[in-house]
This record gives C-alpha cells, structure tokens and sequence, in this order.
C-alpha cells in the first residue's frame, strides 16, 4: 500500500475558455488538474486519477509541472470536453457548453493505496456515482466538490440541479466544498453562512463555501472567513478547486484559522496566473506576510 496525503478523483477536462474580450485560450483542465497541482506543489504527496480520452503517458504529461503528484491513468473512450464563455471583467457570469463526458468511474478501477483524503473532484453528475462516497468513507476521510453532483449535462448544456441523494450521502462527508450558486440550490438559502450550518445539520462536518470576496468554513460550532486579496483575476479558472485542495491538505495538521488562511492566499496568489498554482510553499507564506 503507498501512502499520500490525499487521492483525488475526476477527470481531466479538454477546455476552450473564451474571456469576455474574445481572446480564446484551449487548456486542459478539470478540478482534478488544478487541485492536483495546488496540494502537490503546496508540498503534499498527491496521487491523481484521472480518466480521459488520452493514453497514459499523455495523462502522465498533463501533471509534469507537480512532481509531488503520482498518477494513476484511466481510460475513457470518451473525453469531457466543454467551452466557457466568460460575460464579465470578473468572470463570475459564464455559459458552459458540453460537447462529450467521460465513461462514468467503477469502484473497481479505484487503485489499491492508502491516502487520508479522498477527494471526489468530478465534473458533471453521473462521472462519480453516489456509491463511490460510502465506499471511499471505509478507506479514508471523504472530501467532495458538490459541483460533480449538481452539474447535469442536457442537450449540450451545462445546467445546475438539486441533489437527490444530499440527505443520504452528506454524513459521509468530512469535507464539503459548495460556491454561494451551488448552496443556494442545495439550500434554498442565499446566506452563505445559514447555508453553511444547514448543510452541516445535513451530516457534512466542515463545509467550505467559496464567493469572489471570501472563503468561508463551518465546522458546527463557528463560522470562519478570510478574505481574497487577488490583484487580478487572470488566472479565475480553477479558483475552488485550488482552495479546497489547499484547505484540506492543510487541516491535517492545521486548525481551522490556520489552514483557511493558508488556503485563501493560496488561491489569491494562484488567480493572479493563469493555470494552475505552479508556485510553492514559500511563495505561499511571502504572499501571506505582504497581504494578509
């Protein structure tokens, strides 16, 4: 059995990313991508499996720049492919369209390794099934990106609907990641913090919920915040991704306060590149000493 900080699941995404100026950017990309390359370059021993359209060297070569990562390939023969078109200098209104997702992931292709956290980092329902949760709660802390149970592919489009199962499978859950859009359909609620406890009262133990001005987490006992201090937003995509693998990899041997700290500058310095984080640690806690 091989030992990581955390495993993280879901599948590298082939992006076209138009920004509202109409400059065209074509990237991989995928939760999976940039939260691979947030815990690993933070330090952490990360292992990876993604699954794509792609041999596994090439599934190798897309993680080159996290030497701390370990990649477990799965074939797909199918990619997910999809083109974002952002409305806004701030990038927070954008149209998702689909045009191909992967063949869902099997409890049997999970690999035999022994990791703290696994990290549920899908892109669209029905790429991780609800099955794979309780199964993962047996073997490690279950870390999930409610986005991959939200996001539904219809006709072509990307549309958001509500969690059938949320009930059932949130007390599998040590570590829930929503934005404000995602817990308000959970919720019902558009109070950040009052979704945060609902959720909590749900099963999840800590619930991470991520806005353009700040990072919040609830453990069920206080609210905590820390605010985003980005000079720009060039590199937006892959904003939450890059704050919940930080979060979690550093509440393993941080408090709350400590790792949410570290996790907000983390993703403050990461959006003023684009791509994922390819700093280190170190530029990490400059950025805290400058900023915060």
């Amino acid at each position: 059995m091989k030992e990581y900080a955390s495993l993280i699941i879901g599948e590298t995404a082939l992006d076209t990313n138009v920004d509202y100026d109409g400059s065209v950017v074509h990237a991989v990309g995928g939760a999976v991508y940039y939260s691979g390359y947030a815990a690993a370059n933070m330090g952490y021993r990360t292992a990876v499996l993604p699954k794509a359209d792609m041999t596994a060297a090439e599934l190798a070569e897309v993680f080159a720049g996290a030497p701390n990562a370990v990649v477990y390939p799965l074939h797909s023969r199918t990619s997910f492919v999809t083109k974002n078109v952002y409305h806004t200098p701030d990038r927070e209104r954008r149209t998702a369209t689909v045009d191909s997702v992967i063949e869902p992931y099997r409890l049997e292709e999970m690999p035999e390794i022994k990791a703290e956290i696994w990290h549920l980092a899908g892109l669209v329902r029905g790429d991780i099934p609800n099955e794979l949760i309780p199964y993962a709660a047996e073997r490690a802390m279950v870390a999930i990106d409610v986005q991959c149970m939200l996001r539904c592919e219809e006709n072509g489009g990307m549309v958001y609907h509500d969690w059938a199962e949320k009930r059932e499978m949130l007390p599998y859950v040590r570590f829930l990641k929503t934005d404000a859009a995602e817990a308000e359909i959970l919720t019902g609620l558009t109070d950040r913090a009052e979704a945060a406890k609902m959720l909590h009262s749900w099963g999840a133990q800590e619930v991470m919920v991520t806005h353009n001005t700040e990072v919040l987490v609830y453990d069920g006992h206080e609210i905590h915040t820390c605010p985003i201090k980005s000079r720009n937003l060039s590199g937006r995509t892959g904003r939450g991704d890059t704050t919940f693998a930080g979060y979690i990899n550093e509440r393993l041997t941080q408090d709350i306060p400590t790792a949410l700290l570290t996790a907000t500058a983390l993703v403050s310095l990461k959006m003023e590149t684009p791509g994922p984080y390819m700093g280190t640690r170190a530029d990490v806690e400059a950025y805290i000493k400058e900023l915060y």
